[in-house]
This record gives structure tokens, C-alpha cells and sequence, in this order.
């Protein structure tokens, strides 16, 4: 396998990962999304399949698309985690409708909340990308 390959599938399965995640998260423990863990959702989701595909394809290019959608998903999971972490923050952008955005569900170790989680996650397919060579091996 060469290396892109490998670096496509490490994303992939990330991806996949964070997916299968949140699902868990949402429709086994019955945890309910807040307004920014439905815009991380939006910038997780499509790229399951973004990946899988170029994985499967061998497609280096995909980075084009990949990173955008990773980047605003970090940025994203950022400002959710400082909403949970810093209380003064939080009265930035306040969720105004459903479950509180400040709100933990899981917050294992004092600092591993979901959003933490999901920026972790995007931040690995971003590296992953990086490595990802449209040229050659």
C-alpha cells in the first residue's frame, strides 16, 4: 500500500470513527445534540464519504476538499469547547434554542468533553491530509 494510501485510510477511519461516535453519543445514550454539535455533525458527516471514496479510489486530490470542511469543523468544535471550558465565553454566541451548548454530557479526565473530542478528530484528518501526496508516493 503506498504511502497516500495509508494517510487517506488513517482519515478515513477517523472520520468513520467520529461518525460512529456521535451517532452513539445521540441514539444509544440518548444524548441531545445541541445547536453547535449540529454544525460539527454537518462538517463530520460528508466526509465518511468523501474519504471512504478517495481511499477506495486512490484519489490524492481530495485534500482540496477535505481540508476546508475539517478546518471550519475545527474552528467550530473550538468555540463550542471554550463555550463549555470558559465561562465568559460562552455569552459570545449562546445557543438560543434546545440543549444548552455550555452543557457536558461526558467530561472524562476534567477536560475531555464531546467537542474536544470532535476538534481532536478534525484536527487528525487535517494532519493526515498534510502527509498526503497528489504526486507520486
Amino acid at each position: 500500500m503506498k504511502n497516500k494510501q495509508l494517510w487517506l485510510y488513517g482519515s478515513w477511519i477517523v472520520s468513520l470513527t467520529a461518525t460512529i461516535g456521535s451517532l452513539y453519543f445521540s441514539e444509544i445514550r440518548r444524548f441531545i445534540p445541541c445547536e453547535l454539535c449540529w454544525y460539527q455533525r454537518i462538517m463530520m458527516y460528508p466526509l465518511v464519504l468523501i474519504l471512504g471514496i478517495a481511499t477506495f479510489q486512490g484519489d490524492a486530490r481530495v485534500k482540496k476538499y477535505v481540508i476546508p470542511l475539517a478546518a471550519v469543523g475545527a474552528i467550530i468544535s473550538l468555540t463550542h469547547y471554550l463555550e463549555q471550558k470558559l465561562p465568559w465565553f460562552s455569552g459570545i454566541k449562546p445557543c438560543v434554542t434546545g440543549v444548552p451548548c455550555t452543557g457536558q454530557y461526558v467530561n472524562w479526565f476534567g477536560f475531555m468533553t464531546i467537542p474536544f473530542l470532535a476538534l481532536t478528530a478534525f484536527i487528525l484528518i487535517i494532519i493526515c491530509m498534510c502527509f498526503v501526496n497528489e504526486k507520486g508516493k
